[in-house]
């Protein structure tokens, strides 16, 4: 114990070091009561458990975040891992420190808890799929709790940095994952937090794990040649040094080798050998003021020749994350590329510390309303993927290809700073602003001049909107937008445009049946119970319920059994055997009082496994099985409803049964290799397909696939329809054909 209140006591001092007042005692409660909590405790590694809520305070304090932060680092597992709850925090510390111990138990990504391996090599498909799943909703929890307090994500990176320094106590498995984990998504936050000093220490540790050869070689590499670079570098220093001196210039000058894996990436992109990397290090130069930043720049040119355009002014035009610097690339004493970066100490601790740099301010009551202001445009990005994905699996894919790909950084005509996915356009500019303006766009300015909207943006370019009132999105823009967002309102501005005839088919769907089982409608409504069934499938009211049902996506039956509505009770039943259909597959079906009947599948709707069925019994063919939605069935029940028979069918050793799909699609290439590979995954064999180009740019694809039951298709229709570009699918048959355009 005393070891570790040497820890605590020394995160104190650190913290006395930038906030002289600060809470102390607050920070010590807080200890106590988590070292109380986690008494029995160990970790992986043998320590006691509470060295690790240490280490994570430890590293808030090098970012010298405010107190609160930090107490809650110190508790931040006493809720997950111990008896006791948020109220429990909240009584002893108040609202605002529970309420960070809340957000960052929720971001639990379940990082060492080793999973069972599954005893049937067939279980892994399903297991993978329930792991991606719990990630994207986890990384949902993730940016929920970022734009209701960015703090929240600043201590969870914490947590991991710490989890990455100790991860050799994991087993090989899970090291790699939980490095992948890293670098997918916590490397890049805490790029688009800008918390350099968490970011790179990620990045190398990750790559560690994930490439352990290539790490081994890069790292040997370096160290060869470190000798000879630090003699370069301390050439460097020196002559900068004494040129600023001569005029004034009062600075602070260090040599910043660059990571291993930003070095291993350069070798990747620029497909070249390590010895023909030449900037392994930057030298920073810091200032007292911007003024003398312009200066020293001036006189870094004077004393060697400036690479053209290798010139960023990241002072007058800063990035998205807050980052200010003058970065220059030049030919340094000894021939070869020297990359020099010029800021002041206020631009320095926000480059290494990013957000976290805002709550020390705030603790001195300066003025953050500058903050906010920047960090606006990264909460309205975060609400908006929240927004935009309602399938998990669509919202990591938008969060990938948005948040972790290269990134291009314009500015607002006030001045604000927005950065997209490289090889954006002004429609995807459009849709950052807001919806209105991106659905009534109709062209962009750049730089004071009209560009068309495929133009793709250069970091720097100053962009303005177009609008018209009466103007609408196009198809074509499908072909060219780059980021998911306006991908995704686009695609929900035309399923709007044809909303009313979906709620109306699914509406009527229902209405059948729940008819069918002696059910109104207009009773179910009253209940409320078809707004929680909207709910459970992930739908907001029944509107998008009814729509779902005339699309084809659910099922009537599906949601009359989330319902709970039962069917009448039934008389003696008996089960019929159909003949052989195909080999020795049979077709079991369940009648009422009819005995020896050939039973075969109606045409017309061509019913699976599973739906709701009824039978009719026609003249010398036996009993044709029909949807009980399907229109054939509403006339026979006015003609001859004496021939309808109730039937329970399901599927029976191994059957599969030809189902037509439509799909509407943006034409692009790989596009029927893409949708052909979700078919394979539900082991959906395709028997025949047609694909027709329209001249919007989309395509119409007729497919039929052989399927085992209705639960088959339904899975089938979820995932091909989440495919970005899918604008459409739908189940075909003789009632319902395929509408030509």
């Amino acid at each position: 114990m005393a070891v570790q209140m040497a820890d605590i006591e020394l995160i104190i001092r650190k913290v006395l070091d930038y906030n002289d007042a600060a809470d102390t005692d607050l920070i010590r409660r807080a200890y106590e009561f988590a070292a109380e909590a986690h008494k029995d405790q160990k970790r992986l590694t043998g320590e006691p458990y509470i060295t690790h809520p240490l280490a994570t305070a430890e590293i808030l304090a090098d970012l010298e975040m405010d107190t609160a932060s930090i107490a809650a680092a110190l508790l931040h597992d006493v809720v997950e891992d111990q008896d006791y709850s948020i109220d429990d925090i909240k009584q002893a510390f108040g609202d605002e420190i529970a309420g960070l111990v809340d957000g960052v138990t929720k971001l639990k990504l379940a990082d060492f808890e080793v999973e069972d391996e599954p005893e049937e090599r067939h279980e892994v498909p399903k297991k993978r799929r329930v792991e991606f799943k719990r990630s994207a909703e986890n990384l949902r929890k993730i940016f929920l709790a970022m734009a209701k307090d960015l703090r929240v994500m600043v201590i969870k990176l914490a947590d991991r940095l710490h989890n990455m320094r100790s991860l050799n106590a994991q087993p090989p498995d899970r090291q790699k994952k939980i490095a992948q984990e890293t670098m997918q998504i916590y490397g890049p936050l805490a790029h688009r937090l800008g918390i350099w000093k968490i970011k790179w220490e990620l990045e190398d540790l990750a790559f560690k794990y994930i490439e352990p050869e290539a790490y081994e070689r890069v790292m040997e590499m370096v160290a060869r040649t470190r000798g000879d670079r630090e003699d370069d570098l301390a050439e460097a220093v020196d002559m900068i040094q004494r040129h600023l001196a001569k005029d004034g210039i009062e600075a602070h000058i260090q040599a910043r080798p660059k990571h291993l894996w930003s070095i291993y990436q350069k070798m990747l992109r620029e497909k070249v050998d390590f010895s023909e990397i030449y900037d392994l290090s930057a030298v920073r130069v810091i200032v007292n003021r911007v003024g003398d930043c312009y200066h020293a720049l001036g006189l870094v040119h004077d004393l060697w020749m400036p690479i053209p355009e290798r010139f960023s002014d990241y002072i007058a035009k800063p990035k998205s994350n807050m980052y200010q610097s003058l970065h220059t690339k030049v030919i340094g004493p000894r021939g070869e590329p020297l990359e020099v970066q010029i800021r002041t100490w206020d631009m320095h601790r926000v480059a290494d510390f990013g957000v976290a740099a805002h709550w020390q301010y705030k603790e001195r009551m300066r003025s953050g309303d500058e903050f906010e202001r920047k960090l606006s445009w990264l909460r309205q990005q975060l609400f908006d993927w929240q927004s935009d994905s309602k399938d998990a699996g669509e919202f990591l894919h938008s969060v990938i290809n948005d948040l972790f790909t290269d990134q291009v950084f314009v500015f607002t005509p006030r001045g604000d700073v927005i950065d997209l996915p490289a090889g954006s356009t002004p429609v995807d500019f459009a849709y950052r602003i807001h919806s209105d303006v991106g659905n009534h766009c109709v062209g962009g300015k750049v730089n004071g001049r009209i560009v068309p909207l495929t133009y793709k943006f250069n970091n720097g370019d100053i962009v303005e909107v177009i609008s018209r009132s009466n103007a609408q999105p196009s198809r074509d823009w499908l072909t060219f937008v780059k980021t998911s967002h306006a991908r995704n309102r686009i695609k929900s501005f035309f399923r709007k445009a044809h909303m009313p005839e979906s709620i109306a088919r699914g509406r009527e769907l229902l209405e059948r049946e729940l008819e069918r089982l002696g059910h109104e409608l207009k009773e179910i409504i009253k209940t409320g119970d078809i707004v929680s069934v909207a709910k459970s499938l992930n739908l907001h009211n029944e509107d998008d319920l009814y729509a779902a049902i005339g699309d084809g996506h659910v099922t009537a039956g599906a949601v009359a059994n989330k319902l709970k509505i039962a069917e009448p009770p039934k008389t003696e039943t008996m089960v019929v055997e159909a003949p052989k259909q195909t080999g020795k597959k049979r077709l079991a079906v369940t009648l009422d009082g009819v005995k020896n009947l050939m039973i075969t599948r109606a045409k017309c709707c061509a019913p699976l496994p599973g739906e709701d069925v009824v039978g009719y019994v026609s003249r010398g063919k036996g009993v044709a099985l029909h949807s009980v939605a399907c229109p054939n069935v509403a006339a026979y029940k006015i003609s001859e409803p004496e021939r309808l028979v109730d039937i329970n069918w399901t599927e029976s050793d191994g059957e599969r049964y030809p189902t037509d799909i439509a799909i509407k699609a943006l034409n692009r290439v790989g596009l029927l290799s893409d949708i052909t590979a979700m078919f394979s995954e539900v082991k959906a064999n395709i028997t025949g397909a047609k694909v027709k180009t329209q001249p919007d740019k989309t395509a119409n694809i007729d497919l039929t696939v052989d399927l085992p039951n209705v639960r088959v298709f339904e899975e089938l229709i979820l995932k091909v329809g989440s495919l970005p570009d899918v604008l459409k699918i739908e189940r075909v048959s003789a009632h319902r054909p395929r509408k030509s355009k």
